[in-house]
């Protein structure tokens, strides 16, 4: 038994963790090795944190390589990242070429170690990407974690010359890939219910959090947690508040980062500042790196969580929120929507009036958020845990790697 995977036992489905087990017994000795370009910071690096040291236990050689960049080498990602999102970006020859130059590095860096030789390189979003021209062997599957369904056709045409060479490609989303001649496969990214993000609080844990950001329980609380950017829609959310507020005493907390040396997020938390005004019922809170007990805490207090982004990738703050038992408000932007079954987990708006309508709703039904939560809850516990993605791993490496 694995005390790793066995610690999951009673928050997952009926018989996941034996299917875990099955699986590994395929692929026992198999070399899968991850690359990206983060080792903190996001959903993907959190998830790969907790699935390595699990698949070693299992009895599969599991291994995790970051790359390393320059400062240019970081722009021109950004910019080809944007450009997948369908953001106009331009990319001159110089810029790839600085892209190339600094994979080719990294490469050569990793092969020299023998880091490259695995039986199925798993290779995480734009960053790494161009690896694939330098390959030595085994099988390579790219996996988007971006929503690249309508991109910046020069960035997609010039990026897509790397894509074509994997054996495949992974995507969150069937509306977020696009069309290639190699197999495409799904993978719904997860959340991890025993990380501190996730795990149980107690009432003192939660009650020192919000004491911490002077935020009173003597009201209902909306909350949203969304980097402070202008496809979030703070501002719609604002907005949606106000309507509520002429009916229901409530408190709205906006908590997000992404601000700090950012000028496009100081501006939009301006922006916010401003539309707020002196209304002692807002918070405005500006979170560290990495605030996963603060997080966790604000979401368990929420009586409603909205995520009314104008663009999003997966989402996954959505399920984070769900298995706290909390009905979502969310919009139809990425994987929002693909998260919430509407009118029975939560509610898909298309505006900011259906927002607060959904939300005076839900203020006037308490039963409805108690029943709701519940139903949120399970539908994570079935769909959008750790131990699935395992199982969606394992699958892939049986498929490529075992005759």
């Amino acid at each position: 038994m694995i005390r790793e995977l066995e610690q999951y036992r009673d928050v997952a489905p009926k018989g996941t963790v034996e299917l875990v087990y099955r699986l590994s017994e395929l692929v026992q000795g198999k070399r899968f090795l991850h690359i990206n370009a983060v080792r903190y910071g996001g959903g993907m690096a959190e998830i790969l944190r907790r699935v390595i040291p699990v698949m070693k236990a299992l009895g599969v050689d599991a291994r995790w390589e970051v790359i390393a960049g320059t400062q240019e080498f970081g722009d021109v990602t950004r910019r080809i990242a944007d450009g997948l999102q369908g953001r106009p970006e331009t990319i001159t020859d110089e810029m790839y070429q600085t892209y190339l130059g600094v994979t080719a590095r990294n490469a050569k860096a990793l092969d020299r170690d023998g880091k490259l030789d695995a039986d199925l390189v798993f290779v995480h979003d734009p960053q790494p990407a161009a690896l694939i021209e330098h390959r030595k062997g085994g099988k390579w599957v790219w996996r988007c974690h971006l929503d690249a369904g309508k991109p910046y056709r020069s960035v997609w045409s010039l990026f897509r010359r790397h894509v074509v060479k994997y054996d495949a490609a992974v995507f969150s989303l069937p509306e977020f890939s696009q069309r290639l001649p190699i197999p495409k496969f799904l993978i719904h990214p997860s959340i991890d219910p025993l990380t501190e993000k996730n795990r149980e609080l107690s009432r003192a844990e939660i009650g020192q959090v919000l004491d911490h950001f002077g935020i009173a329980r003597n009201k209902p609380i909306l909350l949203q947690v969304a980097s402070y950017d202008r496809f979030k829609d703070q501002l719609g959310t604002i907005r949606a508040y106000q309507m509520v507020k002429k009916h229901h005493d409530c408190r709205l907390v906006l908590a997000g980062g992404g601000v700090l040396h950012d000028p496009e997020g100081e501006a939009v938390l301006a922006e916010l500042q401003k539309a707020v005004g002196k209304d002692p019922d807002v918070h405005l809170l500006q979170l560290p790196p990495e605030a996963d007990r603060e997080i966790n805490a604000l979401q368990r207090a929420a009586t409603v969580v909205v995520q009314k982004a104008l663009k999003e990738g997966f989402g996954v703050s959505v399920a984070e929120a769900m298995w706290k038992g909390k009905p979502v408000i969310g919009g139809t932007a990425g994987g929002v929507s693909a998260q919430i079954v509407d009118q029975a987990t939560g509610f898909i708006v298309h505006s900011v009036e259906g927002a607060a309508f959904r939300i005076r709703h839900l203020l006037n039904n308490p039963g409805v958020v108690t029943r709701m939560g519940a139903t949120a809850k399970e539908h994570v516990r079935r769909n959008f845990l750790i131990t699935r993605h395992l199982c969606d791993y394992l699958t892939m490496l049986k498929l490529f790697c075992v005759e």
